[in-house]
C-alpha cells in the first residue's frame, strides 16, 4: 500500500468524499464504509482519514454515531428560534418526519435556581418538568427540558406529551405564548445527553435557553435545548429600525 505525503492528503480525501456525497454515491443517513475500508481506498493513515472526516463533520456533510461509525448527513432543518411555532410543525413543513419521545414528566417544586430564573415568588411554586427527545426522520437531533408553571396548565401530565407541546397548550388549555427571550451559545453534552443524542461525551452542541411569556406578559415556561450541531441551520429575519 503506497502512502501519499501527509501534508495535504486529508484535504484530497475530504474533497473525494464530498464529491461522492454530492453525486449521490451515498444517500442521506447511509453509513459510510468502515474506517479500515476507507484507509485501504485512499492509502492513508487513520489519523489522516479522521482529519478528513472531522472536516466533513464540521461542514455538516457527515455525522458520527458513537460506536456505530460515520453516516451521510441529511439536509439541515432551517430553524428560526424566535418564531413561536412548534418543532413538529416546522419540521413537517420542510418535508421531513418529526417525532417526539417524552422521557420524563413530573410535578415538583421549582427550587431556588428556577424560582430566580423564572421570577417566581417562592421556590415552592409547583412546576411541571419535562424531558423530551426530538427526532427528525430516523435520527435524534434535540434533547429538550421544559419547565412550565403548573398553575398555567393544570392537568398537563394527564395528556400524551409525545407530540407538539405548543399544540397541547393551545388545544387543551387555550394557552398561547406572547413572546420569548432567547439565549444561544455553543456548548457540549455530558455522558447522559451524548447517549440520548448518539454523540460522544463532550461533543459540541448548540445550546438554547428560552424564557416564554404568557398572555399577561408573565413568565410561564423555561426551556433548555441541546441540538446536534449538524442538524440545523439557524435562520433569523431582522429589519432595520424605521427612520423618523
Amino acid at each position: 500500500m503506497s502512502f501519499i505525503p501527509y501534508s495535504h492528503h486529508y484535504q484530497r480525501i475530504r474533497d473525494q468524499l464530498a464529491s461522492d456525497i454530492a453525486q449521490g454515491a451515498s444517500q442521506a443517513d447511509e453509513k459510510l464504509p468502515s474506517e479500515r475500508e476507507m484507509i485501504e481506498r485512499f492509502g492513508c493513515t487513520r489519523v489522516t482519514l479522521r482529519q478528513a472526516l472531522q472536516q466533513l463533520e464540521a461542514e455538516g456533510l457527515v455525522y458520527r454515531e458513537n460506536r456505530r461509525g460515520w453516516f451521510v448527513c441529511p439536509s439541515r432543518i432551517r430553524y428560526d428560534p424566535t418564531r413561536i411555532s412548534g418543532f413538529m410543525e416546522y419540521v413537517s413543513a420542510q418535508g421531513r418526519t418529526p417525532r417526539t419521545e417524552c422521557l420524563l414528566a413530573e410535578r415538583r417544586p421549582a427550587g431556588d435556581w428556577l424560582a430566580q430564573r423564572m421570577g417566581l415568588a417562592s421556590a415552592d411554586e409547583p412546576v411541571f418538568f419535562l424531558q423530551r427527545r426530538r427526532w427528525i426522520d430516523r435520527r435524534p437531533v434535540l434533547l429538550e427540558y421544559n419547565v412550565l408553571l403548573a398553575s398555567w396548565c393544570p392537568g398537563l401530565l394527564d395528556i400524551d406529551l409525545n407530540t407538539s407541546l405548543t399544540r397541547v397548550l393551545r388545544e387543551h388549555f387555550a394557552r398561547v405564548q406572547s413572546r420569548c427571550k432567547l439565549e444561544m451559545h455553543i456548548g457540549t453534552v455530558n455522558e447522559e445527553q451524548a447517549e440520548l443524542l448518539q454523540l460522544s461525551p463532550g461533543a459540541s452542541s448548540i445550546h438554547l435557553e428560552r424564557l416564554n411569556f404568557g398572555e399577561e406578559n408573565q413568565i410561564v415556561e423555561f426551556d433548555q435545548e441541546f441540538w446536534r450541531p449538524d442538524a440545523l441551520s439557524i435562520v433569523m429575519e431582522t429589519r432595520p429600525p424605521e427612520m423618523k
